[in-house]
């Protein structure tokens, strides 16, 4: 005798929520590394990767919501950032890089990581330490930075990126983002501040202090003869010149600082005769030729 049944199925929310989950390892490598005639610098100039054609199809399978951001986690050192995603153009099996991606979680050349897609909310705050005092000399540091976000799909607190501007590598600490820990950038309104570190302080002190400043040692240590620097001249001390306001066009007038020196009239000059000399004779006096 055959007892009829039947199967029940639940529709789980966590269930749908793993399957909508992409969940992946790959190989990373530089993007030095990536083959083919062109040139794939841009790249290395913000915070998305490149990965296999078999990503595409699962990802295009899935519930997820766009833009396509993903969570990359090295388990060996169990560090962590985000990003987003360029192309799907690598070789099964392997992903693509930024190198100061790779220097964040700590990967090597072919070592393996852990690719998940999440969701991140919408950046409204972010703050960056500059690694490096050179990038206080660029004139608008803030208009350089924001520009350079643009390449970038999203942030995480205490990632060190890297800008490329004017052919040199800036780097900069995420020092803080909100409202989460790990934000995107994508599309939104973010306020971007940037906090110099002390040594660029510093730097910015001594750019305005004057040079030789101080007195003088001598090699016997005696302190005669050593005056204290000379105390800066004041503007108003400077005395500037007078304009001539006779001054015609097509006339040129050479004024002499020196004062000129009074005339001294002598009778003697005055009297004086030019030619009234006596002449000299060649041949003596009383001598017939």
């Amino acid at each position: 005798m055959t007892l009829p049944f039947s199967f029940q199925v639940f529709d789980h929310p966590i269930s749908r929520a793993f399957q909508n989950r992409f969940s992946t390892q790959y190989r990373c490598y530089s993007v030095s590394m990536l083959a083919g005639p062109n040139d794939r610098s841009d790249v290395e100039k913000g915070g998305k990767i490149i990965m296999p054609p078999s990503a595409l199809d699962h990802l295009s399978r899935l519930n997820i919501t766009y833009p396509m951001l993903f969570k990359l986690t090295n388990k060996n050192s169990d560090r962590m950032t985000h990003c987003g995603v360029l192309e799907f153009v690598a070789d099964e099996g392997i992903c693509y890089l930024p190198h100061w991606m790779m220097q964040n979680l700590l990967l090597e050349e072919g070592g393996l990581v852990q690719v998940e897609s999440v969701n991140l909310m919408v950046a409204t705050y972010s703050k960056f330490q500059p690694q490096s005092p050179d990038f206080l000399d660029i004139t608008n540091p803030k208009a350089v930075l924001e520009n350079a976000l643009r390449n970038f799909a999203c942030l995480t607190t205490g990632d060190v990126i890297a800008i490329n501007y004017n052919e040199k590598i800036y780097e900069l600490r995420v020092m803080e983002t909100k409202p989460d820990k790990a934000v995107s950038i994508i599309e939104c309104d973010m306020n971007v501040r940037s906090q110099t570190t002390p040594e660029c302080e510093l730097m910015k002190t001594t750019s305005l202090t004057q040079a030789f400043t101080g007195s003088g040692n001598r090699l016997d240590g005696k302190t005669k003869g050593i005056e204290p620097s000379p105390a800066p001249l004041d503007p108003s001390d400077i005395k500037r010149g007078i304009p001539n306001y006779d001054f015609k066009i097509g006339r040129i007038t050479f004024i002499r600082n020196s004062k000129p020196q009074p005339k001294k009239f002598d009778d003697a000059v005055n009297k004086f005769i030019a030619f009234s000399g006596e002449g000299q004779s060649l041949r003596k006096k009383g001598r017939k030729p």
